[in-house]
C-alpha cells in the first residue's frame, strides 16, 4: 500500500494514474498539513476512485487541543459525514504527552463508523510503545498510525518502527504507517528493516522534492517495484 499526500484534485488524479493506492488530503502542507476546504474535498473525492483520508487539524500549534478546537474538529467531521465521507486523519494528546483517550472516546461514540489514520501526534508522545498499546482498543476505528518512530524521519526511527510493526502483529492492532523522509532512494532498505504493510510519502515522490512540483513517475515506479518484492 502506497499513500501519498495531495492538496488538490490535479495531484490526486495524477497520483492515482501512477499507481498510488491511497491519498492523504491536506491543505497548508508547509505547516504540516491542515484541514482542507470542503470544495477541495468534494472535488478530489469526485476525481478519483482510490481511498482518500482527509486531514482534520484546525491549526499548527501543537496537538493538545482546547475545548473550542475539539468542537471545531467534530463539526468538520460532521460536515464530511453530510458529504458522505468518513475517512479522516486526526490526532490529539494530553498535556502529559499521552494519547487523548477522552477525545477519542467522544469521536468514536459520535461517529462510530469512522476510518481513522492517527497522525504524527503519535511521534510527540512520551513513549511510542505505550501510545501504541493505548490505541489498540480503538482498532475498530483507528486503522493505521502515521509515524516516523518518534524520530525526525523514518531512517532515524527505523528500529522503533520495526519494533512497532512487531507489536502490531502480536496484538493485531492498527497498522503502522511509516512516513517522513521516505523516497525511491531509501524505501527498499527501510522496508527490509521495518517490514510494514503500507508506507506514506510526501515530497519524496515529487520532482525536486517539492510540493510545488508534480508527481515523479519514475520515483513512484521505483517505489512500487521495491515494495512488490
Amino acid at each position: 500500500m502506497i499513500e501519498c499526500i495531495v492538496q488538490h484534485a490535479a495531484d490526486a488524479k495524477e497520483a492515482e494514474k501512477l499507481g498510488v493506492t491511497r491519498l492523504e488530503l491536506v491543505s497548508a502542507i508547509e505547516l504540516g498539513g491542515l484541514t482542507p476546504s470542503y470544495g477541495t474535498v468534494h472535488h478530489v473525492m469526485n476525481s478519483v476512485e482510490i481511498p482518500v483520508q482527509v486531514m482534520i487539524r484546525p491549526h499548527p500549534y501543537g496537538f493538545m487541543y482546547r475545548a473550542e478546537d475539539k468542537l471545531a474538529m467534530k463539526k468538520d467531521i460532521s460536515l464530511l459525514y453530510e458529504m458522505g465521507y468518513k475517512r479522516i486523519v486526526i490526532g490529539a494528546l494530553t498535556e502529559h504527552k499521552t494519547i487523548d483517550t477522552v477525545f477519542l472516546d467522544d469521536l468514536c461514540s459520535q461517529f462510530p463508523d469512522l476510518d481513522v489514520t492517527f497522525h504524527r501526534a503519535f511521534d510527540d508522545t512520551r513513549n511510542q510503545i505505550e501510545a501504541y498499546r493505548t490505541l489498540v482498543p480503538y482498532r475498530k476505528n483507528i486503522k493505521r498510525i502515521l509515524t516516523s518512530g518518534g524520530a525526525a524521519d523514518c531512517t532515524g526511527g527505523k528500529d522503533m518502527l520495526h519494533e512497532l510493526v512487531q507489536l502490531q502483529n502480536a496484538l493485531q492492532g492498527p497498522n503502522i504507517l511509516p512516513g517522513s523522509g521516505l523516497g525511491a532512494e531509501n524505501i527498499a532498505f527501510l522496508h527490509e528493516v521495518i517490514q510494514a504493510k503500507e508506507y506514506h510519502f510526501g515530497s519524496g515522490v515529487r520532482y525536486n522534492q517539492s510540493f510545488e512540483e508534480g508527481m515523479d513517475q519514475g520515483k513512484i515506479a521505483r517505489i512500487r517495484k521495491a515494495l512488490s518484492k
